[in-house]
C-alpha cells in the first residue's frame, strides 16, 4: 500500500506540474498582441505617356500608347485584306497584364444597329453583381460623326471600362477593358487610372475614314 501511495502522489505531482506549465505558457502567449500584416503590392513603374496613330485597313484610326500592342484576335486567324462582318482586335498592355478588347462590325440595317447598342448595354450591366456602381457617359463628336456611350464600372468587377463608338449608319466599334488577374480594385486602381487615360485619348482622337 505504501508503494501505491507513493506512485499515486508522484503521478498527481507530475500532472499538477504539467497543468501549471500549460497555463504558464498560455498566459505568456496571451500577453502578445498579434495582427495580420497588411497586404503588400509590387511597386509599379509607369512608362512615359507617348502616343502613335493606329493605321490599318479598318475604316477608322485613333491614337494609342507606344507601350501597347494591337493585334488581331488569335481566335480569328490571320489578318485578312477584306474585313469580316465582325473582327476582333486586342490592344495589349503587356506591362500591366491587361487587354482592351475591340470588336468591329458593319451596320447593315436599323435593326442591326439597335441590337448592337442593346448588346453593349447588356455586356456592361452583366457586371452588376460585382460592381458597386455603373455610370453612363455620352460620347458625342458631331464634326467627326463619332457617337457612343462610355460605361464606367466601379467595384471588383472583371471589366472596369466599356464603351462603343459608331457613326450610326455604317460602322460600330465596341471596347472592353480587362486585366488578366483576380479583380481586386485596391490592387489594380493605380494601373486602372493610368490605362483609363489611354482609353480617353483613344476615344477623343477616334476618327472614321469615310
Amino acid at each position: 500500500m505504501g508503494n501505491m501511495d507513493v506512485k499515486r502522489k508522484t503521478s498527481m505531482k507530475a500532472l499538477t506540474i504539467g497543468l501549471l506549465a500549460i497555463l504558464f505558457f498560455a498566459a505568456c502567449s496571451g500577453n502578445h498582441d498579434y495582427s495580420p500584416k497588411p497586404r503588400g503590392y509590387y511597386r509599379i513603374v509607369f512608362p512615359k505617356k507617348e502616343y502613335r496613330p493606329y493605321i490599318s485597313n479598318y475604316p477608322f484610326t485613333f491614337l494609342y500608347p507606344t507601350y501597347a500592342v494591337i493585334e488581331l484576335d488569335k481566335k480569328k486567324g490571320q489578318p485578312k485584306k477584306l474585313l469580316n462582318m465582325q473582327d476582333l482586335l486586342n490592344m495589349q498592355f503587356p506591362q500591366f497584364n491587361g487587354t482592351l478588347h475591340l470588336s468591329y462590325e458593319t451596320i447593315t440595317s436599323k435593326k442591326v444597329f439597335d441590337e448592337l447598342v442593346e448588346d453593349a448595354r447588356k455586356f456592361a450591366f452583366k457586371h452588376t453583381v460585382k460592381a458597386t456602381s455603373i455610370d453612363e457617359g455620352i460620347i458625342k463628336y458631331p464634326d467627326r460623326k463619332v457617337y457612343g456611350i462610355y460605361y464606367a464600372i466601379d467595384g471588383n468587377a472583371a471589366s472596369s471600362v466599356q464603351f462603343y463608338l459608331t457613326d450610326s449608319v455604317h460602322s460600330y466599334l465596341r471596347g472592353a477593358l480587362y486585366f488578366n488577374s483576380q479583380p481586386r480594385l485596391d490592387s489594380i486602381q493605380p494601373v486602372l487610372n493610368f490605362v483609363k487615360k489611354d482609353v480617353d485619348v483613344m476615344i477623343k482622337s477616334f476618327r472614321w475614314k469615310h
